[in-house]
């Protein structure tokens, strides 16, 4: 029988973020503050190379994903605050996706654009090639997956569709650079030429296109992720030649590698920026930077060295969102609590293909139940279902029953693969594909937990067997992202034969 208590809290957890209240602090350091202001970053989460677009008075966003599936695709309605609306695809049917062989592989740099009645995203993935879906409704369904070429080492495209009815795609190549100008059909499922230089720069990727007052704006990154500035570069022809801009830097600011996102404008005639900021251990957390026009220029952030280029802000006021948006909500968190009751949440992503043979919200009502497969350790795992981790802290706790010959629990990723769970043998910890165990015996349940210090970078598995009363299990240690990702937490079941079932998950955001 589940326990009565924990289903209660994450009930009342899930529904108070159905209703955009905060199951959080009221004074978290980023993010709405709930007084006309927000702080960066304004979702402290791993949302690498964030595009976003307007379509009426809501918002759409999506980001890289890489090997994790699928593509999440997020909505908010003040630009501050975010929920997950749906997921684009969830597998890719290519070699090497159904035995987690392609870490930092899957989608580079997505786009979002609308156009003529549809939304459409476009990524491109390192070794497989161009990809598109499109949608009638952001919530799904999204279209299956269409190849728009076979090609190795793109990565960061964008489509644009020009005012005379013709349709381009820019995008650069590994190793960030050049950019380069295809046109495109109408439909965008076909290029139509090789395509033409029109940039080389320093580290130049994450084409986004924008058109304004006869010029065409490229709004690209430049300079690498953690070292480098925002460009804009503007041309009154699509092939160019192009004037370059730098428009957003680091400066005197803490925020490093200020770009790589998406100019936006609201129903009034403002405009904003979002970026990312590579952290090492939360991944890319998202900012947002205020912008005005000056001679045709987007200028970011604020100048407070009065250089000419803006500088990234640390609390600002927030967009105004007039008459009709007043009396929003405030406070919303992304979700991060799930009972299993009757579908995985949006913020579920399994970590490369899923083998849906093997897992089930049906086997046991109310619980997740995931069959064991064989591996050597967590990182070969398959159905390995993973969230990001949300805030400068948080805590993560599941509870789990297992039976058979598996390793099962929770665990905690980024370059380095660490778990706590029950084996037949009784409890065990994994730390990068060393096991080793901690409380022999037998146990009908198990109750697990996480802290994650994502300041400190101190992470600390606990368990117990009576829900209780938590033990640690090893010491605080540390963590780092990797494959291009910051770290994640989620459940897994792995080995010979067996399964496990998953009473309830909930992630809470303490800072």
């Amino acid at each position: 029988m589940k326990r009565l208590t924990c289903t209660l809290l994450i009930v009342v957890a899930t529904a108070a973020q159905a209703l955009g209240l905060t199951t959080a602090s009221d004074s978290l350091a980023w993010g709405d503050q709930g007084d006309g202001t927000y702080m960066n970053p304004v979702i402290n989460a791993d949302f690498s190379d964030p595009d976003i677009i307007r379509v009426g008075e809501k918002y759409y966003m999506v980001a890289s994903d890489f090997h994790f599936l699928g593509m999440q695709v997020l909505e908010s309605e003040d630009m501050i605050n975010w929920q997950y609306i749906s997921q684009i695809y969830r597998r890719f049917d290519e070699p090497g996706w159904d035995e987690n062989r392609h870490y930092a592989g899957g989608s580079w740099a997505p786009a979002i654009r609308y156009h003529d009645g549809l939304f459409y995203v476009f990524f491109c993935t390192p070794e497989e090639g161009l990809y598109m879906s499109t949608a009638q409704d952001p919530h799904g369904p999204w279209a299956p997956l269409h190849l728009v070429r076979r090609v190795e080492k793109w990565e960061d495209p964008c489509p644009f569709w020009d005012t005379d009815g013709m349709a381009y795609l820019g995008h650069s190549k590994h190793g960030a650079g050049p950019i380069i100008v295809h046109r495109m059909s109408p439909d965008g499922r076909e290029l139509l030429d090789e395509g033409v230089t029109v940039y080389e720069g320093p580290i130049a990727e994450g084409t986004k296109w924008l058109k304004r007052n006869g010029w065409y704006y490229l709004i690209i990154p430049e300079g690498g992720v953690g070292t480098g500035w925002q460009t804009v570069l503007r041309s009154k022809n699509i092939y160019g030649p192009y004037e370059r801009k730098i428009v957003l830097e680091q400066g005197s600011t803490q925020i490093n590698g200020p770009h790589q996102g998406a100019l936006v404008d609201t129903p009034d005639g403002q405009w904003w920026f979002y970026h990312f900021q590579e952290t090492p251990v939360l991944g890319r957390v998202v900012h947002l930077q205020p912008v005005r026009w000056q001679d045709d220029w987007p200028l970011m952030g604020i100048d407070y060295d009065g250089n000419g280029i803006g500088e990234p802000v640390r609390r600002h006021s927030s967009p105004k969102l007039g008459e009709a948006r007043r009396g929003l909500k405030k406070g919303f968190l992304l979700r991060t609590s799930d009972d299993f009751s009757d579908s995985i949440g949006l913020q579920w992503q399994w970590n490369h293909n899923p083998d849906d043979t093997h897992w089930s919200l049906s086997e046991r009502e109310g619980y997740l139940t995931i069959h064991a497969q064989p591996a050597d350790s967590l990182k070969l795992c398959r159905n390995m279902l993973t969230q990001k981790v949300v805030g400068y802290q948080s805590e993560s706790t599941t509870i789990v029953e297992a039976s058979g010959d598996c390793y099962a629990g929770l665990f905690c990723s980024g370059k380095l693969f660490t778990g706590i769970g029950l084996s037949k043998n009784g409890v065990f910890i994994e730390q990068n594909g060393h096991r080793r165990l901690i409380l022999p015996g037998t146990f009908a349940r198990l109750y697990l937990k996480i802290t994650n210090d994502c300041q400190q970078n101190r992470h600390q598995y606990f368990y117990s067997t009576d829900g209780e009363t938590y033990l640690p299990a090893c010491d605080p240690f540390p963590m780092r992202g990797g494959y291009w990702k910051g770290i994640r937490v989620g459940l897994f079941c792995y080995g010979p034969d067996g399964m496990a079932h998953f009473d309830a998950f909930r992630q809470s955001i303490l800072k």
